[in-house]
């Protein structure tokens, strides 16, 4: 996700990847990192996440966003947030922006 997401994530701690130093980790790596080191939900952009792990094993809610265009995202910060409130242990859920 783009760095300024973050200022969207209004009362939410974020790091990034390459802020924890997990920029070359892969994502069944990375959602090991994120889950082990306290993180209460994992956002990406990925679409293809739930397609290529195994997400059965995982017990941090996973937010996939339909997009990493800052442009988009920046009019989004409201509807994400909304969504992160509704999140529990376990959860998936891909985010669809109406136009």
């Amino acid at each position: 996700m783009p760095r300024p997401v973050e200022k969207l994530l209004i009362g939410h701690a974020c790091s990034t990847a390459q802020q924890m130093g997990w920029g070359g980790a892969q994502n069944g790596d990375l959602l090991r990192l994120v889950q082990t080191h306290g993180f209460e939900v994992f956002v990406t952009s990925d679409q293809n996440l739930g397609y290529q792990q195994n997400l059965a094993v995982r017990t941090i809610p996973l937010l996939v966003l339909p997009t990493n265009h800052w442009p988009i995202l920046k009019t989004k910060g409201d509807s994400i947030l909304e969504i992160l409130k509704t999140l529990s242990a376990g959860d998936y859920v891909e985010m669809i922006f109406e136009s």
